[in-house]
Order: C-alpha cells, then sequence, then structure tokens
C-alpha cells in the first residue's frame, strides 16, 4: 500500500499525544475482579454470581485491542453451579475472541474459586496465596433436640415421603445422609473432571492428594501443577508485555441504587425512597446470615 509509510510515520508523530490505548506500542490486558462467596450476593453485599460478572466479561473480552483478559481471583468457593456458569462463559469468550486467559490469585481460589480460576490458561499466584480444595462440602445444625426441650412440636405436612430429607429440625436419618453423599460425590466427580480438562498436562501429584478437597499455599500448589507461576499480575504482565501495558478495570457496575444488573431496573427510572427503605430493611437480614457464612468460609482457610 503506497499510503502506509506516510500514515505510519503521522502515527508516529501523534504518538505522544494520543491516549495510551490509542498507540501501537500499548498493549492493553483488561482486568475482571472476582472477589467474594460465590452465590452469596444480597443488595447490601455483592458476592460473586453469574448475574453480577457476565456483564464484566462481556465488556472486557470486547475491549478494543486486547491482548489478554486478567482475572483477579479472591473467593473461598461457594455455589458450585454460580461457580460453573461463570467459568463456562469465561471460556466461550476466551474461545470465540481468541484471547488469552490469565488468572491472578490473591488471598485464597479455593473450592469454586479455584474453578474459575482453571477457567484461565494461565495461574498466576502470590507466594502467600491459598489454593485447592478441590471438593464439596456441605453443612449445617440439627435442632430436633434444641426443640423437644423447649416444648416446641414440629408440624410437616407432605405430598412425597421424601420431600423433607435433611430437615434440621427432625432427627437426622441414615438414609438421608447416603443420598446427600451420593449427590457430593457427583458433583465432585464433576469438578475433578473439570481440573483435569484444564490441567491434566501439568498436574503432578497423586490424584488421592490433589482431589482430596485439601488446600495448600503457593510454593505446593506450583509443585502439585495447580498454578504455574509465582507472581503478581503488574511485574507478570510488564515481563509479558512490556512496560507499557494498560490493565484498566472492567465492571459491571453495582451497589444497592446504581446497580446495572439486567432486568433489575430501567434506565432512567426515578429513584423511589420507599421501595430503597424496604429494599435496606428486606436486605439486613439476609446480609447478616450472609455474612455468618461468607466469614466461615473464609475462615477455614486463616482468613
Amino acid at each position: 500500500m503506497a499510503n502506509a509509510p506516510f500514515f505510519a510515520e503521522f502515527r508516529r508523530r501523534l504518538s505522544p499525544i494520543l491516549p495510551a490505548r490509542m498507540r501501537g506500542d500499548t498493549a492493553i490486558v483488561p482486568v475482571v475482579r472476582l472477589h467474594g462467596a460465590i452465590g452469596m450476593s444480597t443488595p447490601l453485599r455483592q458476592g460473586i454470581t453469574f448475574a453480577n460478572t457476565a456483564k464484566a466479561l462481556d465488556k472486557a473480552f470486547a475491549t478494543k485491542g486486547a491482548k489478554a483478559v486478567a482475572l483477579m481471583i479472591n473467593s473461598p468457593g461457594g455455589s458450585p453451579v454460580q461457580s460453573h456458569l461463570i467459568y463456562r462463559r469465561i471460556r466461550a469468550l476466551a474461545f470465540e475472541k481468541e484471547l488469552p486467559v490469565i488468572a491472578f490469585v490473591e488471598d485464597v481460589a479455593a473450592s469454586g474459586g479455584y474453578m474459575l480460576a482453571c477457567a484461565a490458561d494461565e495461574i498466576v499466584a502470590d507466594p502467600f496465596s491459598i489454593v485447592g480444595s478441590i471438593g464439596v462440602v456441605s453443612a449445617g445444625f440439627g435442632f430436633d433436640k434444641a426443640i423437644e426441650k423447649l416444648g416446641v412440636e414440629r408440624r410437616v405436612y407432605t405430598a412425597g415421603e421424601r420431600k423433607v430429607i435433611l430437615d434440621p429440625f427432625q432427627p437426622e436419618k441414615p438414609e438421608d445422609v447416603s443420598k446427600l453423599r451420593a449427590i457430593q460425590k457427583e458433583i465432585h466427580n464433576a469438578f475433578v473432571d473439570l481440573v483435569k480438562e484444564r490441567r491434566g498436562d501439568v498436574l503432578s501429584g497423586t490424584e488421592k492428594t490433589v482431589f482430596s478437597g485439601e488446600f495448600w499455599a503457593s510454593p505446593q500448589a506450583l509443585e502439585f501443577g495447580l498454578i504455574d507461576a509465582i507472581g503478581d499480575m503488574r511485574s507478570y504482565l510488564r515481563a509479558r508485555y512490556g512496560d507499557k501495558v494498560m490493565t484498566p478495570l472492567v465492571q459491571s457496575g453495582g451497589g444497592l441504587f446504581g446497580r446495572k444488573t439486567p432486568g433489575v431496573s430501567a434506565p432512567g427510572m426515578a429513584f423511589d425512597v420507599t421501595q430503597a427503605s424496604a429494599a435496606i430493611g428486606a436486605g439486613l437480614a439476609d446480609n447478616i446470615l450472609n455474612v455468618a457464612e461468607e466469614r466461615a468460609l473464609w475462615s477455614r482457610f486463616g482468613l
């Protein structure tokens, strides 16, 4: 093309005054931050759900001129379904846009949090990060003896003899526990298959160890092949793409009143104090319960 040298020289002269993202020598790696327990989200406390991350992921992969997409992950796990939905969206977008994905672990990427990391082509963790917990857990309380002492009578009416299995207000039944364990095993097997599919070529620990539900600090995780490197996002991306690499944070938007989740509010909708007050009141109870449950998840990893 005859004018190519002219345009190249023109671009070179304009480069000092152009925005960084418009310069040909600047690599762009958009960052999506995935922080919190997965599937636990209230109006007052945003966790990680498919609904509140899908838009950010779409934006990140649509970034013009992007060389890769970075995931900043800090999650102790949570809902396996929400984890898998987000995982599938990341892989679908990576395939569609033909972009590599790099996950950077902060404090922890465990259980569902590690599933999110497995959506990346490379996993990089801080030297003090906690990684792993490839397993399934269910926890609860039994209140049958407590209500007996209080003189409370439990009344439950069902159509279907197995409708109230694992009811915490009734004595635990062996057949109910067996049913739960069977479901857990199915989910665990699917989780193991996912990890093998994504990291089977680099896994070096024994299956009995790696898939036991145990978790490790980064050096041991690296030895087992659960991660690819130890480092931080800034240094890693600079080494890969140069000192001028840009890492814009991509967000869906959020918050109780400014939430942009599709279907929650329409553009231009008037602010309704009554509805907002009701949302706060309804959200407080859910928020207290979610905080306690999320706190229990984090505490398993000493955080």
